[in-house]
């Protein structure tokens, strides 16, 4: 269990169209008094709190994956697209972080690479290593 201190919390929910392109962009912020956080009802919806890739980001690793799994190109793939789900195994995803390492001229530690998961988990990756260099 995570614990923290503040006085809000705030939640961004960005969609992406067929074409990669941001569509929606929701902002909420959610006040933190009282007892404590679980006093407060959260929307019906599952949200993940990170520090999201930027979208061209997102796109160029949804391109990677695509042509690593020759996915056909009207195949809807997004941020949340897990690997798993578009048929890839474990050969594949080594593969596909192959790519990754190619493309954006980045170096994935073995560890990293068996936590991605997803077309996101892969670009926030990306863009962690690139900020570092």
């Amino acid at each position: 269990m995570a614990s923290f201190t503040a006085s809000s919390v705030s939640f961004s929910c960005i969609s992406f169209s067929k074409q990669n392109q941001v569509s929606n962009l929701r902002k909420a912020s959610l006040p933190l008094s009282g007892k404590g956080f679980s006093s407060h009802k959260l929307p019906a919806f599952r949200f993940r709190v990170a520090c999201a890739a930027k979208p061209e980001t997102v796109t160029k690793v949804v391109e990677i994956v695509k042509k690593q799994l020759a996915l056909p190109a009207d195949r809807d793939v997004t941020g949340d697209s897990k690997f798993a789900t578009l048929g890839a195994d474990s050969l594949d995803t080594v593969e596909i972080v192959m790519g990754l390492e190619e493309e954006f001229g980045i170096s994935v530690e073995e560890e990293s690479a068996q936590s991605i998961a997803t077309v996101q988990d892969a670009a926030d990756l990306i863009e962690k290593l690139l900020e570092k260099n």
